[in-house]
């Protein structure tokens, strides 16, 4: 761990953890107040018999400056696999994809922006407007079924109120660093309704400098958020949610090196961009005497470009072993249509006490369709280019169901069950005949919950539960036919917990320990097919040896006074690969750890308010290395960060200087091994280095006037 003064003083003084308060203050915050609304029921955090963090906005507004990568340190247990310029790709409790290469889409983690599913293209997290951002670990198999395995990820952007609203930022920073937002709302129809709009561009250059072509903005940002929301009582039960989204991620892409540093040499830099349109219809009904009636209707539709260039050179750089240039560009469309209706009935009394049910059907219709293109001009293989066209398309329906009751004064069990179909298609234009052209699973879920209140603000629970994932086909005209498809994954998970928030306490905490078996595990598997190609890199993923995945994640908040507040999470993990055979046995992985699993994961923030205006919050995290993919034993380095913010407010405006990578840490955040420089082409490491130190400034100002 660091030698750094600060971080040893933040983990001294406390145990490392997340916020987990939702409040606009430090002082009056209670952790019972946070409600979780990723769940079948809407459920405050104290009574949530799970594992979830939330960040609540002033947390995001204190500890992040744009996306949802920037708070990522906070949430224990949780990971993400880079090689794109925002996170996409995510990893709970070891368990995630991590890379966009291989595989039609089959996210193990699920990620849903106001009831919108962006599950494996996450990049569309921009953090100004948001309310919270809610972290469910452990498998979802009532709820989510086949998207969430490892868990579920759920953004709230602030909802329109009936009151007049005005919420405007503007930041400036270091790395030709500037943006600018806005978000207004109202109410109107008597106080009946409400709208809100919001919108805000990021500009950056990326932190890195390209001496071939003598550009900083190669790798850059440029990333433009709109949103228009709508809130409306229509009838005195009846209660419509709109949502419309707008993300234009238009970012660069030039982030490795042939030496390993922030200085690129591409002739050809690339981009990763998504350009995604998104809605949500969400109605609540309520129906006397019978309960609440619940639809979401969600729609997505995303055009995502992801290009580079192949052997991050030039030329000049090659020298004689020129011209040895190559260059790739995949171009997705992804269209997703989602229901789901639940009804929520009404608690009533039986023999065992108070029974509540709900039952709920869920449909899901994906399609992505993929342009991949690389060309080549080389002493080797002379120039030319090739490409695959594919189409994949997997339609989910779902029948879910819970039911729960008190079994005393202070305990209740509960259960779930679901049960889901999910058919899955996929053909590309080499014609490769596979075995399996198309999949249809049948795919069983749920979980069986004790809960008991050990007293005021004190609870304790365990739950089993099952979750599953559905087979899917690798993509590309190299994979084998015999490797073209793979199976369905599921695993158990048992877990126990306790969550602690007396309201005349100043500590509030929760921790939990799990085991998770997984059977017919899902193993990500890379080749370098030929030694002098650099993209004859091929992914994919084949169903290998049981695994098991375990640990144990703590948070905690305490309040010294109204002006003093730490706050910290933790989180421990080991996983394994168990009873590798066939192809896994020769790569003897059996026993060692999953890709992107640290086995350990920790932060802590101290933060001052003063009655005058003053205030100031230091974040520090910490991370163990992880191996980056199955194939190799490349690993990467543990390290921390250290992040700073201080600043003062007053009325309606608030003005914040803030440092990021405090200590200027050099890290990496994505490995490759493979071998890329002529003329022998050896293995090496290649790295793909996380940001510098950053420092900047931000101007806030913010208008609440009542309509009364």
């Amino acid at each position: 761990m660091s030698k750094n003064p600060v971080l040893g003083l933040l983990f001294a003084t406390g145990a490392a953890a997340t916020p987990v308060i939702a409040s606009d203050t430090a002082s009056d915050a209670q952790l019972n107040e946070i409600i979780v609304t990723a769940t079948l029921r809407s459920d405050s955090v104290a009574d949530l018999p799970q594992s979830v963090t939330v960040l609540d906005r002033k947390t995001l507004l204190d500890a992040g400056v744009q996306h949802f990568e920037d708070v990522l340190g906070l949430v224990p247990n949780l990971n993400w696999a880079a090689g794109t310029s925002r996170p996409r790709f995510f990893q709970l409790r070891g368990i995630g994809e991590v890379e966009q290469y291989q595989g039609a889409p089959n996210p193990s983690v699920g990620f849903l922006i106001d009831d919108i599913d962006f599950s494996g293209v996450g990049t569309p997290a921009t953090l100004f407007d948001t309310q919270q951002i809610e972290v469910l670990r452990g498998p979802q198999g009532t709820a989510y079924g086949a998207n969430a395995l490892a868990g579920l990820i759920s953004v709230r952007t602030a909802d329109p109120g009936t009151d007049f609203e005005l919420n405007s930022e503007i930041t400036g920073a270091s790395y030709d660093t500037r943006a600018v937002g806005l978000a207004v709302g109202d109410g109107f129809a008597g106080g009946s309704a409400g709208w809100r709009l919001a919108a805000q561009r990021f500009l950056s250059d990326g932190f890195r400098h390209n001496a071939y072509l003598n550009e900083n903005s190669t790798n850059g940002y440029d990333e433009g958020t709109l949103r228009g929301k709508l809130r409306w009582q229509l009838t005195k039960s009846l209660r419509a949610d709109l949502t419309l989204m707008h993300v234009n991620i238009n970012n660069g892409y030039d982030a490795w090196s042939i030496n390993n540093t922030r200085t690129t040499y591409s002739n050809q830099p690339g981009r990763d961009a998504q350009l995604s349109n998104g809605a949500a219809l969400r109605l609540v009904d309520s129906l006397n005497g019978v309960g609440e009636l619940r639809s979401v209707t969600s729609a997505a539709d995303s055009k995502i470009v992801y290009s580079f260039d192949g052997e991050w050179g030039n030329d000049a750089l090659w020298g004689q072993y020129a011209p040895y240039d190559y260059f790739q560009s995949d171009n997705r469309k992804r269209r997703t249509l989602a229901e789901d209706l639940r009804l929520i009935g009404e608690p009533s009394r039986a023999l065992f006490g108070r029974i509540r049910w709900l039952a709920g059907v869920y449909a899901l219709r994906l399609t992505e369709s993929d342009s991949l293109l690389y060309t080549y001009d080389t002493q080797i293989n002379g120039a030319g280019s090739s490409g695959l066209t594919s189409k994949f398309t997997a339609t989910n329906l779902a029948l879910y169901g819970s039911l729960d009751a008190d079994t005393g004064v202070r305990s209740k069990i509960s259960g779930g069950l679901r049960l889901e179909q999910r058919e899955a298609r996929y053909a590309d234009s080499a014609d490769v005949q596979t075995p399996f052209p198309s999949q249809i699973n049948h795919m069983v879920g749920g979980n069986l919950t004790w809960q008991m209140s050990a007293g005021d603000g004190e609870h304790v629970y365990a739950t089993l539960a099952r979750g599953y994932k559905g087979g899917g086909f690798n993509i590309g005209s190299q994979i084998l036919a015999e490797q073209r498809s793979f199976g369905p994954e599921s695993l158990w998970s048992v877990e126990t917990g306790l969550k602690y928030a007396r309201a005349d306490s100043p500590l509030q905490l929760q921790t939990d320990v799990f085991y998770m078996r997984r059977q017919n595990m899902q193993v990500y598997l890379s080749e370098q097919l030929q030694q002098n190609n650099p993209l004859a890199y091929v992914f994919y993923t084949q169903n290998g040896s049981d695994g098991e995945n375990y640990g144990l994640e703590g948070e905690a908040t305490y309040h010294f006074d109204d002006r003093w507040l730490i706050s910290g999470s933790a989180s421990l993990l080991r996983t394994r690969y168990l009873g590798a055979a066939g192809l896994f046995a020769s790569l003897g992985i059996d026993g060692r750890s999953q890709p992107f699993a640290p086995g350990y994961k920790l932060s802590a923030a101290l933060e001052y308010h003063h009655p005058a205006g003053w205030f100031a919050r230091l974040d520090a995290s910490a991370i163990d290395n992880f191996y980056y993919y199955t194939s190799d034993a490349q690993t990467s380095k543990a390290y921390n960060l250290e992040n700073i913010r201080a600043g003062y407010g007053r009325g309606s405006w608030t003005t914040s200087l803030w440092v990021r990578n405090l200590f200027d840490a050099r890290y990496a955040q994505q490995g490759f091994y493979f071998g890329l420089i002529p003329p022998n082409f050896p293995n090496q490491s290649f790295l793909q280095l996380g940001d510098p130190r950053q420092m900047g400034i931000t101007v806030n100002y913010a208008l609440h006037r009542s309509s009364n």
